[in-house]
């Protein structure tokens, strides 16, 4: 018998009318937006109306994620499923997919088998439109940028120091630096550019971490689009921009309503990369999902030391969020490829390797249980391939630190492979709770990323080139030493080499460049090679996906 795809059990689905799921999550009418039968967006003025009290915030993140895969999507959807089987109001808030990587590396982020957000389709590709809008106001800004310099420059705005670059929803390497303004006056002054991909935009962090259509206004007036040649920043509200991108960001900034496999609701809204942004869905989403359920499940970006370190530190601090458990996903077979295990090799029972690849696991659980001063459980997504030996290692070691460890089977069975790890967050949201950050807004920039480094890369020390130090100094000068930090660096290690695999030690961080997105409220330090434009691979995803004459789309995974 041949397994179902994701997109055959999504497409085999028979999902609620969308004002029927508003309806269960106790949205009344007159806030949703319907977009078809199945989609609807959430007016935001239901935040500013409701009485409710929150709910319990729960934060799923995963260990370094491998080219095996940990399912961190999957088991978010299918503990908010678990959740309401054992008889829990829940709701569920994730990040939107990403044109680029849907038709780059991933095929889709839905979440996978049984447990899954549906339509699926639409949500990995259009849906409702947000990242087009962010792309527009992007360009928006843009277009008004290099047009004041061509009308004149007004504002004496330094062509060699613009720093806003256009963007686009796609991975496309070809666009990382282009020439633009070339054929005479009349098109344009010639310089220098590039492309983003949207996600990097730092519109997309800005609408994320907007309260409502104010704070979103006050936040795009405060990005800033390059220097005058006296050096002074020069701001989207310099330029009269801010109300115009507002404009087109305006249903952007409505958090969208769909449900799971199970009729769970679901928001999706937004969804910058955490490993060039801080990696989260925005605060109206999360804020939403806490006054409709009485447990908020959400997800951060990949590995818990970029997506979960961004989401305490950053989105938690600006929001004044207080997570109740967090749920750390992990593989047996991402952890044999952490121990030095070949993919092809996983599926065979090794626990040698195991061994050897479960110190990352247990750094990113000390990081959140030490550090952070969390309650956490260790969610095992389970492959057939896994042995009871191997499984019981995992736990061994989990127990050492006082942490449990739950099998998560909600790719084979749903909301029903979720429930003993609905039962364990359940437990560890009436413990005690001693929540705080990484480190204090009040350090200076160097002394942020230094803590940051050792403390959750347990990292020797940081090293800034001459470059980002004098960066460092013009940053503070300005009067941004004060903003949190968010670490562009790689996704595959603790360190910023993607071959230390494992819990490396032995290594320090260089930083060579660091930058402010002050509309979003920190400054962002880049480390290794880390791009904001990704490319697409040998063989892209979009080889496989098609549309029958029915409109039935294939291919997406």
């Amino acid at each position: 018998m041949n397994m179902k795809s994701d997109i055959e059990i999504a497409q085999g689905s028979k999902p609620l009318k969308i004002t029927e799921v508003a309806a269960q999550a106790g949205v009344d009418e007159k806030y949703v937006e319907q977009y078809g039968s199945y989609k609807a967006k959430i007016d935001y003025s239901l935040l500013e109306e409701t009485e409710r009290p929150d709910g319990k915030l729960i934060l799923v993140t995963a260990i370094t994620p491998t080219p095996a895969g940990e399912g961190k999507t999957t088991t978010t959807v299918g503990l908010a499923d678990g959740l309401r089987r054992i008889g829990k109001k829940a709701v569920v808030a994730l990040r939107e997919p990403s044109l680029g990587p849907v038709f780059g590396v991933k095929g889709g982020a839905a979440g996978g088998g049984w447990a899954q957000v549906v339509p699926m389709e639409d949500i990995n590709l259009h849906f409702t439109g947000d990242f087009h809008a962010i792309g527009a106001a992007n360009n928006l800004l843009a277009a008004m940028l290099d047009n004041h310099i061509y009308q004149g420059n007004a504002l004496s705005i330094d062509p060699k120091r613009i720093t806003w670059r256009r963007c686009v929803d796609m991975n496309d390497r070809q666009l990382r630096n282009v020439v633009d303004g070339l054929g005479g006056r009349v098109n344009g002054c010639p310089r220098e550019d590039g492309y983003d991909i949207t996600v990097a935009s730092e519109v997309m962090a800005v609408l994320c971490l907007s309260r409502d259509v104010d704070d979103l206004k006050a936040r795009l007036s405060r990005m800033i689009v390059g220097y005058t040649y006296e050096e002074k920043p020069v701001t989207a509200g310099d330029l009269k921009a801010a109300g115009a991108m507002a404009a087109l960001l305006k249903d952007a900034l409505k958090p969208n309503l769909v449900q799971t496999l199970e009729h769970t609701p679901a928001f999706i809204h937004g969804g910058p990369f955490a490993n060039i942004a801080h990696g989260c869905n925005s605060i109206i989403a999360t804020r939403m999902a806490l006054k409709m359920g009485d447990y908020a499940v959400t997800e951060a970006g990949f590995g818990a030391d970029l997506g979960a370190e961004k989401f305490l530190d950053i989105k938690c601090r600006m929001a004044g969020l207080t997570p109740s458990a967090v749920v750390v996903v992990a593989t047996v077979r991402a952890l044999k490829h952490h121990g030095g295990v070949a993919k092809a090799d996983l599926g065979t029972e090794n626990l040698a390797a195991l061994e050897r690849g479960l110190p990352n696991l247990l750094q990113h659980v000390e990081n959140i249980t030490t550090v952070f001063g969390l309650p956490c459980v260790v969610a095992v997504n389970a492959f057939p391939t896994d042995t009871r030996a191997e499984l019981e290692l995992v736990e061994k070691r989990c127990s050492e630190l006082g942490v449990n460890v739950a099998l998560s089977e909600v790719w084979a069975k749903g909301g029903e492979g979720g429930e003993a790890l609905a039962r364990e967050v359940v437990r560890l949201c009436e413990q005690p709770n001693h929540f705080s950050q990484s480190y204090s807004l009040d350090q200076g920039i160097e002394e942020k990323l230094e803590t940051i480094c050792k403390r959750i890369y347990r990292a020797d020390g940081v090293v800034l080139t001459a470059n980002a130090k004098k960066q460092a100094k013009q940053l503070e000068s300005l009067g941004f030493g004060n903003l949190p930090i968010c670490m562009a660096k790689t996704q595959y290690s603790f360190s910023d080499d993607a071959a230390l695999l494992g819990a490396p030690r032995g290594f320090t961080v260089t930083v060579r460049n660091l930058k402010v997105s002050a509309g979003a409220g920190f400054i962002v330090a880049l480390t290794g090679d880390i791009m904001t434009m990704p490319g697409l691979p040998k063989v892209p995803a979009a080889e496989k996906i098609d549309v029958d004459s029915t409109g039935r789309i294939s291919g997406l995974f």
